[in-house]
């Protein structure tokens, strides 16, 4: 079955290449991919699946419904980013401020591509498949959101599939446990008496807290979280006065703090809170402390998954170990409940361009491997259910 399912992925790789381009002319963002969801939809329907709409945008296409059998679970997000595309290619971003910068409309293509492969074997699965075109993966959280309107039911396992510019073109990489971090953003807001420059002991200064503040917080990670464990905490952002004389009645900051721990997460999170509001006091000011957004999990892949992803992708590919990064994914709502694997496909190649960095202006994707990711998406699917 691999060397069946391997050319027909190679036959599909003109669609593949087609589909990807098309979703890479028209980036929507988060919760407005209407056309690609759209297109997504009539495809699957012209294929024999189900659908089942989801999380605003998002479908999830449904082969099968043997409840007695098992159900695998297949996972592409849509998502593009708000960035103006810098790349002189044929499939240029028509949309000005908006672009696939990360990848999306390739895993969109390639789970396309599955899905065709998976249609045409349907009478050799061993059970269930659905497969999730997933909105608002960059920020806002649609991973979540499908998790909590609960439409995948008792699924066994999940897996996804993410192009990576790091790894070189065509390798196939993963591991088991933590294999990207949780994410929160912060916002503090700190409020006292403000005045002119020239009478700061008539004022609360908030600047003197703020300043505080981040000292502070800068010291957590060091002296605060074991040092065996992976932590970054980061305060880009210090918004106070528009004018040289004034000292403001209010002061922001803004930053994040990312772990592959959750107890660790959660002490990072209380010493953020105690360090604004005892800091913020002693200088007579008071402090909010506010959440920003989805704040997502870290990423944790589970044993048995991992090993049997792992042994299917050599198979297909060469395989390397994947290494942790401090970036983060909404796949990991789903590992909080179910069992799965998140595995990275190496699209990098100097010659080509393909190695710039995710989220850059002149990111672009190796098309000539994406049939290998469609091939990976299938075997996964048909050899688990076959476990």
């Amino acid at each position: 079955m691999k060397e069946k399912i391997l050319k027909k992925a190679e036959n599909l790789e003109n669609y593949i290449v087609e589909k990807r381009r098309d979703f890479h002319k028209h980036p929507e963002l988060k919760f407005e991919e209407e056309r690609t969801s759209s297109i997504v939809k009539n495809e699957l329907e012209s294929m024999g699946y189900d659908i089942v709409k989801t999380a605003k945008t998002g479908i999830i296409g449904l082969l099968g419904s043997n409840k007695d059998k098992k159900t695998v679970a297949l996972r592409a997000d849509m998502d593009a980013l708000p960035l103006q595309e810098e790349n002189e290619v044929p499939y240029r971003s028509k949309i000005e401020g908006k672009m696939h910068a990360c990848g999306h409309d390739a895993h969109t293509a390639m789970l396309l591509g599955a899905a065709k492969i998976l249609a045409d074997i349907k009478d050799d699965l061993n059970g269930n498949i659905k497969l999730i075109f997933q909105p608002a993966e960059e920020g806002d959280s649609g991973a979540k959101m499908i998790v909590e309107e609960d439409v995948l039911g008792d699924i066994d396992t999940i897996f996804g599939l993410h192009v990576n510019s790091e790894i070189p073109s065509g390798i196939i990489s993963t591991k088991k446990g933590p294999i990207m971090a949780s994410s929160d953003g912060f916002k503090i807001i700190i409020k006292g008496n403000g005045g002119h420059s020239a009478h700061p002991h008539h004022t609360d200064n908030t600047n003197i807290a703020g300043l505080e503040v981040i000292n502070g917080l800068n010291k957590i990670v060091s002296n605060n979280i074991d040092p065996t464990k992976d932590a970054v905490l980061t305060v880009p952002k210090f918004k106070g006065s528009d004018k040289g004389n004034v000292i403001p009645d209010k002061v922001e900051i803004i930053g994040s703090f990312r772990t592959f721990d959750e107890d660790v997460r959660d002490t990072i999170l209380k010493r953020i809170q105690d360090i604004s509001k005892n800091y913020s006091k002693a200088w007579n000011c008071q402090a909010e402390f506010i959440i920003l957004g989805v704040s997502y999990p870290p990423t944790i892949n589970t044993q048995k998954e991992t090993d049997f992803a792992i042994k299917t992708a050599k198979e297909l590919s060469k395989f390397e170990k994947a290494e942790k990064k401090l970036s983060s994914e909404d796949f990991s709502f789903y590992l909080k409940k179910y069992p799965g694997t998140f595995i990275y496909l190496g699209i990098a190649d100097e010659k080509k361009g393909t190695d710039v960095s995710h989220h850059h202006p002149k990111f672009d994707v190796d098309e000539d491997v994406l049939y290998l990711g469609s091939a990976l998406y299938s075997l996964l699917a048909y050899r688990y259910l076959d476990m």
